[in-house]
């Protein structure tokens, strides 16, 4: 069963060569709740999630919603593993769509074919398994023989396009989103938005980050609002 189990979950940043004395060292504790280390003089330790409580059953569509620096990205980040909580726990079990930032982590040399696997790979589907979607998700894509050729040489548009179209190619229990994604050109968008919406509604949790409250009460049924690090507050509404 798709869950999501986030327990006294705290995430610290060291920062190296900020002096406690700096003005760097003042933003931070005004803007991210950032503190000094107390065993050294050269380490501001920037605490991006404190003591965090989640719970997510299927059926959940939870928003997280606040300012700049409150913690959104950082705690989709943690739920999909890029990040691992200095304290605290992350249980999630169901396979994961993440859509925090798609175009992250192609390798710029390789072609678009040998991306559609490594990206594959990393999204923990088999080698099986990626040569039987290899064609819808090149045809996805519409990159034609671009696919062929370096990533390097692709544009940002294109490079996106590419991995929405990995990403998106297999129904996932859990989706994580930061921000609505809009992906290429009028016609692209229009086909990307209709299997965007596809995959959310067959997904049994979603968990998505927005600046917009408007946009996240309209999709999800839970909207937790983020300070600091901190859940400050959780509303539930009739979404979905």
């Amino acid at each position: 069963m798709a869950k999501i189990s986030v327990t006294n979950c705290t995430l610290d940043y060291p920062l190296y060569g900020v002096s406690s004395r700096s003005l760097k060292k003042m933003v931070i504790n005004a803007a991210t709740g950032g503190r000094i280390a107390a065993n050294s003089k050269d380490i501001t330790v920037v605490r991006a999630l404190n003591e965090i409580n989640l719970e997510a059953s299927p059926g959940d569509r939870v928003g997280l919603w606040g300012h700049n620096g409150s913690g959104k990205t950082t705690l989709l980040r943690a739920l999909a593993g890029i990040y691992s909580p200095s304290e605290g726990a992350i249980e999630i079990s169901g396979s994961i769509a993440s859509l925090i930032d798609p175009a992250m982590g192609f390798e710029q040399d390789a072609s678009g074919h040998e991306n559609i696997t490594l990206r594959g790979l990393l999204h923990g589907m088999s080698r099986q398994q990626i040569e039987s979607l290899r064609d819808d998700i090149a045809e996805f894509s519409g990159l034609g023989d671009y696919l062929d050729l370096p990533v390097r040489v692709y544009s940002s548009g294109m490079q996106m396009r590419l991995a929405f179209s990995i990403v998106t190619a297999v129904a996932a229990d859990i989706i994580l989103m930061d921000e609505w994604l809009s992906v290429g050109d009028a016609e692209f968008s229009a086909k990307a938005e209709k299997r965007l919406k596809n995959l959310i509604d067959n997904a049994k949790i979603i968990v998505l980050a927005s600046h917009n409250l408007d946009l996240i009460r309209s999709v999800c049924n839970r909207v937790i609002t983020l300070e600091h690090g901190k859940i400050v507050s959780e509303e539930f509404s009739a979404a979905q």
